[in-house]
């Protein structure tokens, strides 16, 4: 039987504040040893998410932007699978929308139901620094996107509802991370989740898979995996939103926690 680890980054594997993975080193040195993948499951972009591959010397495929595309080292699986383009080093399995038509769509939004909406695409580097505390090299990388758009919504439960109805009725769906609404196609976390854990059962047989998250961004992917564990937030809670009593619950804010779940599971 073969251990698969699919987590979120911000919030999970990273300090919410300090976008530091530290207190999750030796749980990460733990799976390196015994070879278990670690897969990078996030909204972050794909050149955010390459920043944390180099410093951790991953060799295993991730999942950006919301289940927006799967992104697969070269000869990574003997197995054959469909590829959507190759980029880099990578195979790219695409299930997301295009960013440009993301964009229309929430410019439409703000113009006809006038809505106080701002998005990463309408600021500059600077702008994403100060919104989320990111450097500006950091800022840069957060704005290239490609299937998925974060956003903020100034307004109360009432605004979020017309919102929520507006983006289904254009056909696409949305998100709510810990700092951003996200606005996405028919992909999410869970479906990108299955196609990988399907790959990792025709290379390997048994296969058991683990899922982290601090979320309701995270939810597709805790109900794809086979231990699905919660970390707390920063203010030392679980996610409200999420209630299924099947998930996991550790105690442990981000990393800290992440640390203690994953070295008592993979003892």
């Amino acid at each position: 039987m073969r251990y698969v680890v699919f987590t979120d980054l911000d919030g999970t594997l990273i300090d919410h504040n300090t976008y530091s993975y530290k207190a999750a080193k030796p749980a990460i040195e733990r799976l390196k040893e015994k070879d278990i993948p670690l897969i990078f499951c996030t909204s972050k972009t794909r050149a955010e998410i390459e920043v944390y591959v180099r410093e951790l010397k991953s060799s295993h495929p991730f999942i950006s932007e919301n289940g927006g595309a799967i992104f697969i080292p070269k000869d990574y699986f003997s197995v054959d699978y469909p590829v959507s383009k190759t980029e880099g080093n990578y195979n790219v399995i695409e299930l997301g929308t295009s960013y440009n038509t993301l964009r229309h769509v929430l410019t439409d939004i703000r113009s006809h139901e006038k809505m106080d909406i701002i998005g990463f695409g309408d600021m500059d580097d600077k702008g994403v620094s100060k919104d989320t505390g990111l450097d500006i090299e950091s800022s840069r990388l957060a704005k290239m996107r490609e299937y998925d758009e974060a956003f903020k919504l100034n307004g109360d439960e009432e605004t979020a509802e017309r919102l929520k109805e507006y983006i289904k009725s254009e056909g696409l769906n949305y998100t709510r991370g810990g700092r951003y609404w996200h606005i996405m196609g028919d992909n999410d976390k869970g479906k990108a989740v299955n196609i990988l854990t399907g790959l990792y059962k025709k290379e390997y047989g048994d296969v058991k898979t683990i899922g982290l998250g601090d979320s309701l961004n995270d939810f597709p992917m805790l109900k794809a995996v086979d231990i699905p564990v919660l970390v707390q937030k920063q203010d030392g809670k679980h996610d409200p939103k999420i209630e299924d009593s099947e998930i996991r619950r550790v105690e442990g804010i981000g990393p800290i926690g992440w640390n203690m779940a994953v070295q008592e599971i993979v003892s």
